[in-house]
């Protein structure tokens, strides 16, 4: 028995950031229905198309585990089906622009009379204010989340990270929500209204920098490089390039190789509590209790010194060597692993945090498994549906039409083209 098993999720999202959080939930083994329009689908399975006539990956590696439905949301037949499975379902998941659900005659106060035990949970760009009519993307949650700003080189312009704080990182709050939600209404017998802005996660998981400004205000910040380099603090959190955010000095450095591999680079931090094990790792035993070296306070306007001596070190070496020296010698250090090299981890494979799924239309291909590890509540990656592959399957099961009431259903055109079990057949 799954965590969720037993909890029906109505998937009204498409893109990222709410596929994200229903495909969690149904990892967890929740019956996760995906609402599409007839004939079209999520926009994401015909989006950065790499194999014709199959559902792209950006679609598949979101929609994991998952049923798929074809509804027409405008004609009256398909308000009816919907109607029904929210009074069936638990949790209703959209991630539309503002109002648009109120418009179809979904918005939370309808949801309320058709089902008062059911969780609305709701990803938007921004909340209340003046920007929540706005639309929001991935880079734009990250510039107006902060991070992009604090993201980068002193020198240069914001940078957005390659990481998806903004769609996956929402996606990943909301589920959270839910959850609590769900926790809450076995106590109250009653549903609520979940809200998850993409600003609001951002800034959540940029916390550190919202610390610094405030830090700002007592002076600078020592452990950014730009103190040690004399160079004066504005009003707001700097850039920092690839300073470490926990107060102890780290960069990227080069390792051997990084002439012809972009990647071969290593994450090294000069934590205090070890400082004598770099300095002979590096060969300047020296500095371990030189005056000017032999103390943090000291050595803060010596790190770009440092640092160029720690990176003549490893470049004799590859980034796993200097992983092999360093962590019997507690020194933090962690290699910069391609996306390449990621995919061909047999760990992260062994572990199911990198999955290998079949495809009827594209094969097999690798994906993304499930970052959280229940020990009761083990995690089968199943591929993706095609587009309304459970309608029927919907309809019988879940709704419970049967015969004439059926056919009606399905001939109405409202489901789209029903492709029916063979046994039905």
């Amino acid at each position: 028995m799954k965590a969720l098993s037993g909890v029906k999720i109505l998937d009204f999202t498409h893109v990222q950031s709410g596929p994200t959080c229903t495909q969690l939930l149904a990892w967890f083994g929740a019956d996760v229905i995906k609402v599409e329009r007839p004939g079209v689908g999520d926009a994401t399975r015909k989006q950065l198309v790499d194999v014709p006539g199959a559902d792209s990956l950006y679609f598949t590696m979101l929609n994991h585990n998952k049923r798929s439905i074809e509804i027409n949301s405008k004609d009256e037949t398909g308000k009816e089906v919907l109607r029904r499975l929210v009074q069936e379902c638990d949790v209703l998941v959209e991630n539309f622009a503002p109002g648009a659900l109120d418009r179809m005659g979904f918005g939370w106060e309808d949801l309320q009379k058709i089902n008062p035990m059911i969780i609305m949970a709701s990803v938007k760009g921004f909340g209340p204010g003046k920007y929540e009519d706005c639309k929001v993307y991935e880079n734009v949650a990250q510039c107006a989340g902060g991070s992009a700003s604090t993201t980068g080189f002193l020198d240069g312009p914001p940078l957005v990270t390659g990481a998806q704080i903004g769609d996956s990182g929402t996606g990943l709050h909301l589920a959270l929500g839910i959850v609590t939600a769900l926790f809450q209404r076995e106590k109250t017998g009653r549903g609520q209204k979940v809200d998850a802005a993409m600003q609001d996660g951002v800034l959540n998981l940029s916390r550190v920098k919202l610390r610094d400004q405030q830090r700002l205000a007592a002076g600078p910040l020592n452990e950014y490089s730009q103190f040690g380099e004399g160079i004066p603090f504005g009003e707001a959190t700097p850039r920092a390039g690839n300073d470490s955010g926990g107060g102890q000095p780290g960069r990227i450095l080069k390792c051997k190789g990084w002439e012809t591999d972009p990647n071969a680079y290593t994450y090294f931090i000069t934590q205090a509590a070890v400082w004598k094990n770099v300095c002979d790792v590096i060969g300047k035993p020296e500095w371990k209790e030189a005056e000017g070296y032999a103390t943090p306070p000291e050595r803060l306007n010596k790190l770009n010194e440092i640092f160029d001596a720690v990176e003549q070190w490893t470049m004799t070496k590859t980034k796993y060597e200097v992983m092999d020296i360093c962590n019997p010698l507690n020194i933090p250090v962690g290699p910069i692993l391609s996306m390449k090299e990621i995919a061909e981890d047999e760990g992260l494979r062994k572990t199911g945090t990198i999955v290998e799924v079949d495809h009827p239309d594209r094969g097999k291909y690798l994906s993304v498994g499930c970052p959280i590890k229940l020990s009761d509540s083990p995690v089968e990656v199943e591929r993706s549906p095609l587009l309304g592959e459970h309608t029927a399957e919907i309809l019988a099961e879940v709704l419970g039409y049967t015969g004439e009431e059926f056919d009606r259903v399905v001939e109405s055109g409202a489901v789209g083209d029903v492709k029916l079990p063979s046994a039905a057949e």
